[in-house]
Parts: structure tokens; C-alpha cells; sequence
């Protein structure tokens, strides 16, 4: 047996049992709000359930860190589709404690990679192409700076909504206390 197989064996149950009519909802999130979060397996469901949100009120983009690092990537453009098309009127980021960002380097990440098969001449490949590839690799050293980089590239944004409130918190990932970093009701004098 393996993963797919037994994913697929539970699945089968699932849809005959119909397991999924708890879960049925809209595309559009009651509450009205997207949340960028880590994905960290200690926040699949700690996250919202801290917030006292159900399945359907949010909706939920993830990442390793909760990091807007880039204004024209794929978690930008989530949050941009989740405002004009899905009807969300917050953003909250929520960063946690003990994140493995915190204390992840890019030379033990291409370590790794090496490890498993990546050749030291393709490294050197993108760096000659312009990557940079330590610097997109590099975690962060304090959590709360990390979240008020990202509120501010999505409140800035100059795509985003301007009035649209981006909320910046830490979350503890083994009690779910929040911490508060940018209210964004507040965001000018936060950040």
C-alpha cells in the first residue's frame, strides 16, 4: 500500500457516505475575508478555528511563512482574486511562532537539494541567468518584521484596494493565541 492508494480507498467512502455534505458551501466566503498563513501542519485547522471561523467563511491562501515576497507572484495574485472576485473585504496575515522560515538558510536548503540530485552546475546556471537564488531561499529572523513586510506589500500593493484593511498577527501554533502586529484600521501609523 501507499499514500495514493489509501487517499483514493478513503476517498471512494467519503463520496458514498457523503461525508461531504457538512463541508457544502459557496465560492464566496461568508465572512468576507482572505487569510494568508503558513503551512505548517499545526495550523491546518488551528488557524480558523482560533478566529472562530467554519468552512466557508474565509478563504485561505498558504505558504511556507506567510510571506508576500514578491508583488507579481502567485500569492499576490491569490490575494488580488480574493478581493475583486470573491468578494473578501479583509486581509489578515497571520505568521506563527517556532516557524521553520525563522531558522531556514539557503545554504542547508541547497545542501539538501544537492543531496537529492540537484547538480551543483544547475545552481550555478540560474545564478548566471540573474536568479538569486540565496536570497529567495533565505527565511527570515524575526517573525513579527516578516508580517508587517507582508501587510505592508499587499496594502501597498498598487493593484490592492486602497481602503481595504491588512491585518498582521502571529499566531502560537501549540495554544492559538494571537498576537496582534498591524490592526489595519490602524495600518499608516503601523507599519
Amino acid at each position: 500500500m501507499n499514500l495514493l492508494h489509501d487517499v483514493l480507498t478513503y476517498n471512494e467512502k467519503f463520496v458514498s457516505d457523503k461525508m461531504y455534505e457538512e463541508f457544502t458551501t459557496d465560492k464566496f466566503p461568508d465572512k468576507r475575508v482572505v487569510i494568508l498563513t503558513c503551512m505548517d501542519t499545526r495550523l491546518v485547522e488551528l488557524v480558523t478555528k482560533a478566529m472562530n471561523f467554519r468552512n466557508g467563511d474565509v478563504k485561505i491562501v498558504r505558504n511556507a511563512g506567510a510571506i508576500v515576497n514578491h508583488p507579481f507572484g502567485s500569492i499576490m495574485r491569490s490575494l488580488l482574486v480574493a478581493v475583486y472576485q470573491l468578494q473578501a473585504d479583509e486581509v489578515l496575515i497571520v505568521g506563527h511562532h517556532d516557524c521553520g522560515m525563522s531558522t531556514l538558510s539557503s545554504e542547508a536548503i541547497l545542501g539538501a537539494m544537492k543531496k537529492r540530485g540537484v547538480k551543483e552546475d544547475t545552481i550555478d546556471t540560474l545564478r548566471h541567468a540573474g536568479v538569486e537564488v540565496d536570497q529567495w531561499l533565505e527565511g527570515f529572523s524575526s517573525v513579527e518584521e516578516s508580517v508587517k513586510h507582508s501587510v505592508g506589500m499587499v496594502k501597498y500593493h498598487p493593484l490592492m484596494v486602497k481602503d481595504i484593511p491588512v491585518h498582521g498577527l502571529v499566531i502560537d501554533p501549540e495554544t492559538g493565541k494571537l498576537d496582534l502586529i498591524v490592526n489595519g484600521y490602524e495600518t499608516e501609523a503601523a507599519l
